[in-house]
This record gives structure tokens, C-alpha cells and sequence, in this order.
């Protein structure tokens, strides 16, 4: 799939695309339109067919769609059957950042100068502030891909 192709991969066509993917394919128009919300078992078709055409599903002889490809999705990782956002990812190595140096304050704390207390102590309020706005727009970026829990 080319890199112009995948760049069409978003919106409901993407939702569309992730419910096949998280109901392990064999997802047909109805079952897709319960699962992503839509209005008719129509517009699930029209987006699945688009999907097929892009070479990411096959229609199998039951009429239920099967995944082929799993691509990747601009700003997005997979971790198994779910697409997580790039800043949800960093704001997990923010916190990890933010407990070391945390336990390297307390550690240091009773021994070090104040002008290192105050060094630390503005070096962990940076580190929140980045976890902090990574999780908002990690969490505003899932939202928009969201998709029902049919199960």
C-alpha cells in the first residue's frame, strides 16, 4: 500500500478499518455499522468496500470481511490489535522519567545543596508539564478513533 493510500486511512473509513482489525476480521456491513455507529448497513459497505479496494480487507465467500494487511497509521503505533497514539507512548516515557528523578530527589535530598534541591526540583516540574501534555493529546487523539465495544 502506498503512502498516498495510507494517508486516506482516516476519519470513519479509519474506525471502520480498526473494528475489523480489533474483531479479528470476519465483520460484515451490519456488524460494522452496530460497532462504529454508523447510520445504515450502507455506509458500513461503502467504507468497507473502500478498504478492500485500498488491498487492507478481503470479502470472504460468507460476505464478512477479513483483514490482510495491517498498515501503519501516521501518529499511531499497533501494540497487538490496538492502535495506540505516539504521544500516549511518550507520555509513558515521561513517567518513567519523572518516578527516576523523583526517587533520585529523595535520595538526595537530605545531603544536596539548596541550589541543587532547586535545579531538581524545576528539572521534575518540566518533566510533568511535558507527561501532562502528552497524555491530553495522546487521550484527544483516542477519542477520535474510538470505536464501540461490540462484545
Amino acid at each position: 500500500m502506498s503512502g498516498s493510500e495510507t494517508s486516506r486511512l482516516e476519519g470513519v473509513t479509519l474506525k471502520v478499518y480498526l473494528y475489523v482489525v480489533k474483531k479479528k476480521g470476519l465483520a460484515g456491513p451490519r456488524d460494522v455499522m452496530r460497532g462504529v455507529g454508523l447510520s445504515s448497513p450502507s455506509v458500513a459497505y461503502r467504507h468497507l468496500q473502500k478498504l478492500e479496494n485500498m488491498g487492507l480487507l478481503t470479502k470472504n465467500e460468507s460476505g464478512n470481511y477479513v483483514v490482510t494487511e495491517k498498515v501503519p497509521v501516521r501518529g499511531y503505533v499497533w501494540i497487538g490489535r490496538t492502535l495506540v497514539p505516539n504521544p500516549l507512548v511518550y507520555s509513558i516515557v515521561f513517567l518513567a522519567i519523572l518516578i527516576t528523578e523523583l526517587v533520585v530527589l529523595t535520595i538526595h535530598f537530605s545531603v544536596e545543596t539548596e541550589q541543587f534541591k532547586i535545579f531538581f526540583l524545576l528539572l521534575t516540574a518540566i518533566t510533568t508539564v511535558a507527561l501532562i501534555l502528552f497524555l491530553i493529546e495522546g487521550l484527544r487523539m483516542l477519542r477520535r478513533i474510538r470505536v464501540r465495544n461490540s462484545n
